[in-house]
């Protein structure tokens, strides 16, 4: 069974950086096209960045475009997201999600996800 796991987050200062993990067990990273998305209380999850499987491209949310950078490392079968410069705004669970099918920025679309990690951000 496919399983995800977010780590990494913590709380920072404004202008901070925070470097999330995303661990899967049960399958092999390198066959699925990965996203972070994000959730703040009381708001829809909304698409941070996502890498697809196959030529590891890599496409991003305008919110976060140039502070945040997703990669994947296959060999240890994680994706990180490396977040700098960040903003009471980025304040949030974070959440990684897997498909199998091609890549999106809708959340209904991936069947696998993680429990989450909280990313608080002061100003």
């Amino acid at each position: 069974q496919v399983q995800l796991v977010e780590s990494g987050g913590g709380l920072v200062q404004t202008g901070g950086s925070l470097r999330l993990s995303c661990a899967m067990s049960g399958g092999t990273l390198s066959s699925f096209n990965i996203a972070w998305f994000r959730q703040a209380p009381g708001k829809q999850r909304e698409f941070v960045a996502g890498i697809t499987w196959d030529d590891g491209k890599r496409y991003s949310g305008d919110s976060v475009k140039a502070r945040f950078t997703i990669s994947r490392d296959n060999a240890k079968n994680t994706v990180n997201l490396q977040m700098n410069s960040l903003e009471p705004e980025d304040t949030a669970v974070y959440y990684c999600a897997g498909t199998t099918q091609y890549r999106s920025n809708y959340p209904s679309h991936y069947a696998y996800w993680g429990q989450g990690t909280q990313v608080a951000v002061s100003s």
